[in-house]
């Protein structure tokens, strides 16, 4: 009993260790920490007056991805590292495309593959025939030179961001032939003995009334997804709702309440390695940033209001 009290004791230590270290590496970049009510990430140097959205780490969080569009210009992916206690400054991802270009980046739980969206040419074509979703590998000195996500995935001709859970199953927004982007909505892929056999289109509790359903950030544990549509019922442009998976079975979407969603556009969410953040997009056609906000406190709020009822 004494040996499995004190391996206990090292669990709990490690926890808040790595926990302590992960929000010290994000105060380096931004001192101004969130609780409730959110405020916008890395302003000056991630948030500019450019559109930015769209942002990734690694477990450690000593490693940032995200999207950023300037002004008249396409969408390309900016990183930034931690080195020797600073952070560097934002530059541009080296896979940048020369032809077409790159946004959403999503490094998986284990941080071993890095995704992204592409319009690049596939297979050194001339030409690109679609959104593609292409993704690099860790490697001992860095990252892998990417490459497109193999079939099933190859077979639609827009697939846009991309996330995954602990045992590799994928969450994207696509679409059939012919649909108008407003009726995309959200697929998954499960991860069988190692392969992607097939894309399935997720149920009406996820698919649910409403337009530009997109942007499905599912946990790691696939216990909750985060994701984004306009509804009549909602603040204003697209707003942030979450749906609970429980043995299998989604719950309807939850608006996340008018802290969050305001009368301009939120999207694009991700939640911090540790669980402790949501990150996410507010912003309107041409100026939009990043924002970040205390995650706990929201989702343990609407399980209880569920719960209530």
């Amino acid at each position: 009993m004494k040996r499995v009290n004190i391996t206990l004791q090292l669990l709990v230590f490690l926890f808040f260790s790595c926990t302590k270290e992960t929000q010290s590496n994000l105060i380096l970049l931004d001192s101004n920490i969130p609780t409730d009510a959110p405020l916008v990430f890395g302003e000056g140097i991630i948030s500019t007056n450019n559109y930015e959205f769209a942002i990734t780490f690694t477990p450690e969080m000593d490693e940032i991805y995200f999207t950023r569009r300037k002004n008249g210009e396409d969408n390309k992916i900016y990183t930034m590292k931690l080195i020797d206690g600073k952070w560097s400054n934002p530059e541009a991802a080296f896979f940048t495309a020369t032809e077409g270009w790159d946004f959403e980046p999503h490094i998986n739980p284990n941080g071993d593959k890095l995704y992204f969206g592409s319009t690049r040419p596939l297979n050194d074509s001339i030409k690109s025939s679609g959104l593609y979703q292409w993704y690099s590998k860790r490697e001992a000195n860095g990252w892998s030179t990417p490459i497109p996500l193999e079939k099933p995935f190859l077979d639609k001709s827009i697939i846009m961001y991309l996330t995954s859970t602990e045992n590799g199953n994928l969450y994207f927004t696509t679409g059939e032939k012919g649909d108008k982007p407003e009726d995309w909505v959200i697929y998954n892929s499960v991860k069988e003995n190692g392969q992607y056999k097939s894309i399935k289109r997720m149920g009406k509790e996820i698919n649910t009334s409403g337009k530009w359903i997109a942007h499905s950030y599912i946990a790691q544990n696939e216990s909750y997804m985060i994701y984004d549509f306009k509804s009549d019922l909602g603040f204003g442009g697209s707003d942030l709702y979450i749906s609970f998976n429980k043995n299998g079975i989604w719950s309807k979407p939850y608006n996340l309440g008018p802290k969050i969603n305001t009368n301009q556009t939120e999207m694009a969410a991700s939640v911090s390695p540790d669980g402790n953040y949501l990150f996410f997009h507010r912003g309107g056609e041409n100026k939009g940033d990043i924002y970040w906000v205390a995650f706990k406190p929201i989702k343990e709020n609407i399980l209880k209001n569920i719960n209530n009822k």
